[in-house]
């Protein structure tokens, strides 16, 4: 079932002479060569989590040996894409308890979050199914509070047993059966790796979603509705709006769109960057691929070769 509107949940007021016990809460993190970001994601959560799981694609550094230290249970398991890798985990992983908090390894849970999930987790009833996080975005140092970068609101608390991956190259969503509701207090992005692993991935990106596009597009479980959840909204905004726009064309619009019309120009030197980064460079390069697969293709067929999926790491 898609998500529906999202609802806050206040924490319970306290009552005199009794304990509220927190439900357990496993964290699971999605990782491959990640030693620059790991040790903070595990101290974010240290406090917080009966379990932390990290799922590990072959790492090559000391991803697995940093985890470990920490106390995380590592399990090894080959990566074929997002959707694949997190359904699996959600299906197969022996967690405590009902909940489980997806985190990237370059997000950490900041303190405000960490205070406010116990009682959230202990006053949801029976039918809440997931909460919607606040993800603070932060490139080279600074937060990028505009340009529609904040809030982003992310489902990363769930119940497990009700809860997957919709099945989709890129820009995939968390979807859940049941109600969900928005806590206060922020996720915290913030890739430490050098900006070159940022464009060798964002160039895998563009090679997936361009086979996605030449392939006419594929629907997942998250539908496009302009009325619906910040998700869907985007949904609708990328299906009916920027996908229908002329190739090429479409990236200057949409980095003016984001660093304009949305403030982006208010983030200073940091937000132009990455505006002219993620709006611009990268959405032209799918499109320079999209160019290309159609060139490639045999006359007649509208269809691309299967690109390999890059390895495991958030998309802001």
């Amino acid at each position: 079932m898609t998500p529906g509107r999202a609802e806050r949940v206040a924490a319970p007021s306290p009552v005199p002479n009794v304990t509220i016990r927190q439900p357990p809460l496993d964290v699971l993190i999605l990782t491959r060569n990640e030693e620059d970001n790991l040790s903070r994601a595990l101290a974010s959560v240290a406090a917080l989590a009966a379990a932390v799981w990290v799922v590990d694609s072959h790492s090559t550094d000391r991803t697995a040996s940093i985890a470990d230290a920490a106390g995380a249970r590592v399990v090894t398991h080959d990566f074929t894409g997002y959707p694949a890798q997190r359904n699996w985990a959600l299906r197969n992983l022996p967690f405590t308890g009902d909940w489980v908090l997806v985190l990237d390894a370059d997000e950490t849970v900041s303190p405000e979050l960490a205070a406010e999930l116990p009682a959230a987790l202990a006053a949801a009833p029976p039918d809440l199914a997931g909460f919607y996080l606040k993800r603070r975005f932060i490139f080279l140092g600074r937060w990028l509070r505009h340009g529609g970068y904040y809030p982003v609101w992310l489902l990363r608390v769930m119940r497990h047993r009700v809860s997957r991956c919709e099945e989709r190259a890129v820009d995939e969503h968390f979807v859940v059966e049941g109600r969900t509701a928005r806590l206060r207090h922020d996720l915290l992005h913030e890739d430490r790796r050098p900006l070159s692993r940022w464009v060798e991935r964002h160039d895998q990106y563009a090679a997936l979603a361009a086979e996605t596009l030449a392939r006419a597009g594929e629907r997942g479980a998250v539908a496009g509705r302009w009325t619906g959840t910040q998700a869907e909204r985007k949904r609708w905004w990328y299906d009916r709006v920027y996908r229908r726009a002329p190739v090429g064309m479409r990236a200057v619009a949409y980095f003016l769109y984001r660093y304009l019309l949305r403030a982006g120009f208010l983030d200073g030197r940091e937000g132009f960057l990455y505006h002219l980064m993620q709006g611009l460079w990268y959405r032209a390069l799918i499109d320079a691929k999209l160019l290309e697969l159609r060139r490639r293709a045999p006359r007649g067929h509208a269809g691309a070769p299967a690109v390999r999926a890059p390895d495991p790491a958030p998309e802001p």
